[in-house]
């Protein structure tokens, strides 16, 4: 590395990961005066924005005790980290950029650097910063520690195609090869088709070396079902006690939040393995919390829950008054003897479903801000949260660590629509916190690719 070398970091890289201050091994680290004027604005923010923030202010105030941050500071993994003050020249800065803005002060600082010999290397997780630092001649990346792309992120399954005899077996035998071949993940699925026939398949779930099981369509007496062999993997992974970290990924109408609402509710109420179902969802379009819509916290909560209550409303009307495809002996009214399975033919069992509102009075469903959830520990509930992709890093550790005993979390969430202007496809919590679990023995994930909403709905996702 040249002795020149300096990386200027800009604010949002600080208050994107407060640790990038340590991750330059051996380097020169350039932090503008500018950059701490920005935490000291953020500071006092409840938001993770505010964490950050203040724990970026600590780890500098700990290198004061090593030296002057001025004259540089000299880390144990060698890198020399200086604030840099603004030059007072600002003849290099174009009259067309206002020094009023933090940015263009920052960048003045990268200007002088460079006129001073140094080989500048601004590191920001802003775009359009980065734009205005190619302009000027200023080389520019973005922050990608632990960046992982769309294309090469962790999806929970994998697709091989075997013969069609290959399916009549219990276990096809290119099963175990193609496990040899290729590293596996723990709680990670293999969707064997048919050559000839997509719609032939059979889905598997990896458990360790030579250990595979098979999944079936879960038998939940209600008239829904999966659709697709990748919500055929979810429903696997939401019915299983031993697993308590979910992550449901996918784009617009593929089911992440009806599949995790379905299987919440019949492990509540009809197999009773959790007490109640908690339901949550980031609040980003209104600022930090829900003060800003009128009428009490459960009024505000209706408006912004809507998607949760519609999702349930065709669940329980589905439930209801759908189709009855269960025949009267699967009922438990049924015990065996053939006289009472001639008597009940053709009257279908009785599943009354309450509406959510009833549910809601009875405790067995809860809809609540995250941002009330901080300090609590959640025990014997089915914690679904919704929408995770806005969510940061460590919002969503924070929220992972209130599971108490007997609960499980379900994190649902599309990383390719994201409203936080401090997020993106890398550095969001559903995807960042899928990286970390990866592979842990209570941890599993899906991808689901295949809308199910509607055709139109689908052809939105191929032609826009």
């Amino acid at each position: 590395m040249a002795s020149n070398r300096l990386y200027l970091l800009d604010t949002n890289v600080l208050v994107h990961d407060p640790e990038a201050l340590f991750s330059f091994k051996g380097a020169q680290i350039g932090i503008p005066i500018m950059v701490l004027e920005e935490l000291d604005t953020f500071k006092g923010e409840t938001s993770d924005r505010g964490h950050n923030a203040r724990q970026t202010i600590r780890h500098l105030d700990a290198f004061r005790t090593r030296g002057s941050l001025r004259e540089g500071v000299r880390l144990d993994n060698g890198a020399l980290v200086k604030v840099l003050f603004v030059p007072s020249n600002t003849g290099d800065l174009p009259v067309s950029l206002s020094l009023d803005i933090a940015d263009n002060m920052i960048l003045l600082t990268a200007l002088d650097l460079k006129k001073q010999g140094y080989e500048v290397i601004f590191i920001s997780k802003d775009l359009n910063a980065r734009v205005k630092a190619d302009v000027l001649g200023i080389q520019a990346e973005d922050y990608l520690k632990g960046h992982v792309t769309p294309e090469r992120f962790y999806q929970g399954w994998v697709h091989i195609q075997v013969p069609a005899n290959s399916l009549k077996a219990e276990f096809p035998p290119e099963l175990e090869d193609f496990a040899q071949e290729r590293e596996m993940t723990l709680n990670e699925y293999v969707l064997a088709s048919s050559r000839s026939n997509p719609y032939n398949y059979k889905v598997f779930r990896y458990l360790g070396p030579k250990n595979f099981i098979s999944v079936f369509e879960p038998n939940l007496k209600w008239p829904l079902q999966a659709r697709n062999p990748q919500q055929l993997m979810a429903l696997d992974l939401l019915l299983d006690d031993s697993i308590q970290l979910v992550s449901l990924v996918g784009p617009a109408g593929t089911g992440k939040t009806f599949l995790a609402l379905l299987a919440g509710m019949y492990q509540v109420l009809t197999s009773e393995l959790y007490e109640k179902m908690l339901v949550s969802r980031p609040v980003i379009p209104l600022g930090p919390d829900i003060g800003y819509l009128p009428g009490t916290i459960e009024e505000k909560l209706h408006s912004w829950m809507q998607p949760i209550y519609d999702n349930m409303d065709f669940i329980v009307h589905t439930i209801n008054y759908g189709r009855r495809d269960v025949s009267a002996y699967e009922s438990p009214a049924y015990t065996g003897k053939r006289g009472d399975r001639n008597k009940k033919k053709g009257k279908p069992p009785e599943r009354k479903v309450d509406a959510l509102e009833e549910l809601i009075k009875k405790g067995k469903i809860s809809l609540e801000a995250i941002t009330y959830m901080r300090g609590r520990s959640i025990p014997y509930q089915y914690i679904l949260i919704d929408e995770v992709q806005n969510l940061t890093p460590h919002e969503v550790k924070t929220l992972i660590s209130r599971v108490g005993e007997g609960s499980k979390i379900i994190l649902a969430g599309d990383p390719y629509q994201i409203d936080s202007p401090y997020l993106d496809f890398s550095s969001n919590g559903l995807i960042v916190a899928a990286n970390k679990f990866k592979g842990k023995r209570l941890f599993g994930m899906v991808f689901l690719e295949s809308s199910e909403r509607s055709e139109l709905s689908k052809m939105v996702s191929e032609v826009w």
